[in-house]
């Protein structure tokens, strides 16, 4: 090589370096990427490192995993030597096993795993060519690995082409750009290899490479035989064209000198991907290979890969160009051809035969709608998109045409591509038509997710759901009897969702009224969402046992399936039966599928986290749905984050966090009527005041949600804010309205409805009692409920409230069994204020001094761990890199630890654990 001088040295120092890294080489097409590659895993061999080389594929670009099986494949063999979960998560992706497909995260780790114990005999090099074309899904997982290689026996080199997007652009690994030759080392480098170009080719040359190595070496090519005397323009042709081009220009000279037999197989191998280093399959199918194509190689078109005697394409620029110079007809035939060889791959077959299709064809387009669905399930939401559309082109019939632009739309709606989506159902339209159903669902759903419009987009979708069932919307099953029209139902479950964001007594009663009307035509599934969506407190006794049994189904379904009833389980206090499915696949969506139905994900996730006392997981999860919101402009979602992070705030007693985010999201919400947020900005408002002992603000913001005695219909949160309504009526003397709140409870049958709700019923019972032994009776329920444990914060209030009670009535001793436990499990979630009210009570009760111990929760092994390392000083970063998380997570793990330990600040962790350590033995 010439003039890479600088470039060699750092690859050196890269390769022989002790620990493993990932470093990226970022140029434009024919810079030299590939021979620095070549250079580094030379030096490695030298270095007796195992190289395994690899390169992207635009044909395979939109194949989930193909490019990390080409990564992994000479390691496969060592799977099995992984433990079962790991294997488990491989088994998912390459091979075929039925099952949730893992998230960037779960399968990222399992690599590093492979690569640990692959390289443990000897240092592994992963060189990765063209990595701009792997697909999202592998780029992703090789991101993750790349930036957690630190301290390990592997590394990876990767090159990408920066005129090109790639997901490596914010991968946040290492760079090494490499730029153009100088002018005084092109001149080098073209007098090196063709020292009797004439003077004029020459400068021609030198002027049109602009320093591209690849253009350099192959341009002298292209003026070989014509005469030196020639005009400029004879000799360089008449338009002036972009280094790509005119690189492809030179490779068809060579690929049109070939016989028709041999450029048929190059166009095969270019349409299918063919040629990849190694030579390996790739999931779920493979490659077809090229064959006897000697005269190919014989013009430098072709290599022959020396381990397997697979042929391979010189350049990424040939592939380009063989298919650049194939007729239509000629790529149409090789398409079809391909799409027999892979017939028993669906996703495959789809590709090949959408390209190879003209005319309508109802069969191809029914492939391509299972292949759309079969990516859909596995978290590829844009290739469904794609294929759906092209579907559509194919159909025979207006209806089946219809049917499928409107199934694009409405997965690009979920994918984010709001914009999209509204294109997709307004090509279905003819002139002058005044918008079909899926128009509507398309316009209504960008309305609401965007501007939080719940007034017009309820008259607009109530008034397609009329249309539909005056027209008769349904169609025939194999029964014989009438089912629902999916766009019937997806627009009864939108306009449900528009029901419940408003909030709205009139709204939901419309809804309702409107869904009586559809008979058969309303499913079951919509009948469950309209009963817990809506009012759980009157409709929503009888549904938690068919929301359990779901959760059992969750891999079946589509993301937003999951979703919808995630927000059934929500309402129903059930969302843990969900979390575990939920957080497999949200990254999965969030990444490269639903990602608008990723961040309802989060805000699950976010909610059960909040239920059950993680509430640093929370507010990192809340983040992450707050960022992503905005920068899709999702400004619905965006406010809801904000919302549950207000409540949030205001559980932890960081007051002035709490009122800013429930002023910006009430300031926003309640003009557009959106009495979902605005109850929860209402909520985090009482228990902001409530945390700081402003019973009387509490109070007010509690009456703002629904009136002592009664349980405002369609109020989501009146039943949710039952303890802050009681509490805050107590204090400011009220007791015969919390009372009457209390047994207002009772009487609607709240502890039927689900754990939570008996949980806090029989507390404000227990609360509000007139005598002792009422008071000790409705505690004791309270406790005994089922799953009690699982709502640690209102169990601590309900203990606290008993143990001040108890403190009153029977002295010091007997309280200090509630106030204990109350006090602990408030310091331990990190909520302030009400810890320094569990901890007056308890000094009132003459308890002795608490001494910082771990009885309260052990910490677990990864806790331990991450304590050791940050007790020795390492940041949260190094402790990451040795542990393949994110410092994100360790500082999440160490928020837990500090309250274990009964400490505030890194600091203290040497001598807590030592404390500790002490104790045990």
């Amino acid at each position: 090589m010439v003039g890479r001088e600088d470039e060699q040295a750092e690859l050196a120092a890269f390769v022989t370096a002790a620990t493993g890294q990932a470093l990226v080489l970022r140029g434009e097409t024919g810079v030299g990427k590939s021979s620095l590659l070549s250079h580094a895993a030379a030096l490695a061999e030298r270095e007796s490192q195992v190289v395994i080389r690899a390169a992207g594929v635009e044909a395979e670009s939109e194949l989930p995993y193909a490019g990390l099986h080409q990564v992994l494949h000479p390691l496969l063999t060592d799977v099995a030597r992984l433990d079962d979960g790991t294997r488990a998560v491989f088994d998912a992706v390459f091979s075929g096993v039925r099952g949730d497909p893992p998230s960037v995260m779960a399968l990222g780790i399992a690599v590093l795993s492979l690569l640990s114990l692959s390289a443990a005999q000897r240092p592994l090099l992963l060189v990765l060519d063209d990595a701009q074309w792997l697909d999202d899904s592998s780029a992703d997982v090789c991101g993750f690995v790349g930036r957690r290689l630190a301290g390990g026996p592997a590394k990876m080199l990767v090159a990408v082409c920066s005129d090109i997007t790639s997901r490596f652009d914010t991968a946040a690994l290492p760079e090494l750009p490499v730029t153009a030759l100088t002018d005084e080392d092109a001149a080098r480098l073209l007098d090196h290899r063709y020292p009797e170009l004439s003077r004029q080719v020459r400068r021609i040359v030198l002027e049109r490479a602009r320093g591209n190595p690849l253009a350099l070496l192959e341009l002298p090519a292209h003026f070989a035989g014509r005469s030196s005397d020639l005009p400029v323009e004879d000799l360089i042709g008449q338009h002036g064209v972009p280094l790509p081009r005119r690189l492809q220009r030179l490779f068809g000279t060579r690929i049109a000198a070939l016989d028709e037999q041999v450029r048929t197989e190059l166009l095969m191998g270019a349409l299918d991907g063919a040629g990849a280093p190694s030579g390996t399959d790739t999931v779920p199918g493979t490659r077809y290979g090229m064959r006897d194509a000697d005269t190919a190689v014989a013009a430098g078109l072709l290599d022959v890969e020396v381990v397997t005697g697979d042929l391979v394409f010189r350049h990424p620029l040939v592939r380009s160009a063989v298919v650049r110079m194939a007729t239509p007809n000629q790529r149409r035939a090789a398409h079809l051809a391909l799409a027999q060889v892979h017939r028993e791959n669906l996703e495959r077959r789809a590709t090949h035969l959408a390209a190879a299709t003209v005319d309508p064809d109802e069969d191809v387009a029914d492939i391509l709608e299972a292949a759309a669905e079969s990516a859909t399930r596995r978290g590829g939401a844009l290739a469904a998109v794609a294929w759906l559309t092209r579907a559509a082109e194919l159909s025979e019939t207006h209806t089946g045409r219809s049917r499928r632009l409107a199934d694009a739309a409405f997965v690009a709606a979920h994918a984010a591509r709001l914009g999209q989506a509204h294109r997709l159902v307004q090509a279905d339209l003819t002139p002058g038509s005044t918008g079909s159903p899926a128009s509507v669902l398309a316009a209504a759903y960008r309305a609401l997710h965007q501007d939080g419009d719940v007034r017009s987009t309820h008259r607009q979708v109530s008034a397609a759901i009329e249309k539909l069932r005056d027209g008769g919307s349904a169609v025939a099953s194999t029964a014989g009897e009438a089912e629902p029209d999916e766009v019937l139902t997806r627009l009864v479950v939108l306009l449900l969702t528009i029901s419940q964001y408003s909030g709205d007594r009139a709204a939901w009663e419309s809804t309702h009224e409107l869904l009586a009307s559809l008979g058969s035509l309303l499913t079951r599934r919509s009948r469950l969402y309209s009963g817990t969506w809506s009012d759980v407190t009157r409709h929503g006794a009888g549904f938690a046992g068919p929301v359990r049994q779901a959760a059992a189904t969750l891999p079946d379904l589509e993301p937003w399936d999951v979703t919808q009833f995630g927000a059934a389980a929500y309402h129903l206090d059930l969302l843990s039966h969900y979390r575990p499915h939920l957080q497999r696949v949200v990254d999965r969506e969030l990444e490269t599928g639903a990602v608008a139905t990723g961040m309802v994900m989060l805000h699950q996730i976010m909610l059960d986290q909040l239920t059950v006392g993680e509430w640093a997981e929370a507010e990192d999860t809340g983040q992450r749905g707050l960022d992503l919101a905005t920068e899709h402009g999702h400004q619905l979602f965006a406010a809801q984050s904000r919302a549950y992070l207000a409540q949030l705030a205001a559980l932890r007693g960081q007051v002035g966090r709490a009122r800013d985010l429930q002023a910006e999201v009430d300031a926003w919400a309640r003009p557009r009527g959106l009495g979902f947020l605005t109850q929860v900005a209402d909520a985090a408002g009482a228990t902001a005041a409530l945390s700081s002992g402003d019973y009387e603000t509490a109070y007010l913001y509690a009456i703002g949600i629904t009136q002592p005695g009664k349980f405002r219909p369609y109020a989501y949160q009146a039943s949710r804010t039952l303890l802050d309504l009681v509490e805050a009526a107590r204090h400011t003397g009220r007791v015969d309205q919390a009372r009457a709140h209390a047994l207002a409870a009772r009487d609607a049958g709240l502890p039927e409805v689900s754990p939570r709700l008996g949980l806090i019923t029989y507390g404000a019972l227990a609360m509000t009692a007139e005598d002792e032994r009422e008071a000790a009776e409705m505690f004791t329920r309270a406790e005994s409920q089922p799953d009690a444990t699982r709502f640690p914060f209102e169990l601590a209030r309900i203990r606290l409230a008993h143990g001040i009670r108890v403190r009153h009535v029977q002295g010091p001793a007997p309280a200090r069994q509630y106030l204990v436990p109350a006090a602990e499990v408030f310091e331990r979630l990190g909520a302030a204020g009400w810890t320094e009210r569990a901890r007056a009570e308890l000094r009132a009760t003459e308890a002795p001094p608490r001494v910082p111990t771990l009885t309260v929760a052990p910490l677990t092994w990864q806790e331990r761990r991450i304590a050791d390392l940050a007790a020795g000083g390492l940041t949260n970063k190094e402790i990451g890199a040795r542990m393949h998380l994110s410092p994100r997570t360790v500082s999440s793990h160490l928020y837990r630890v500090f309250p274990k330990l009964g400490i505030t600040a890194r600091a203290a962790l040497r001598d807590a654990l030592s404390r500790t350590d002490a104790a045990q033995v």
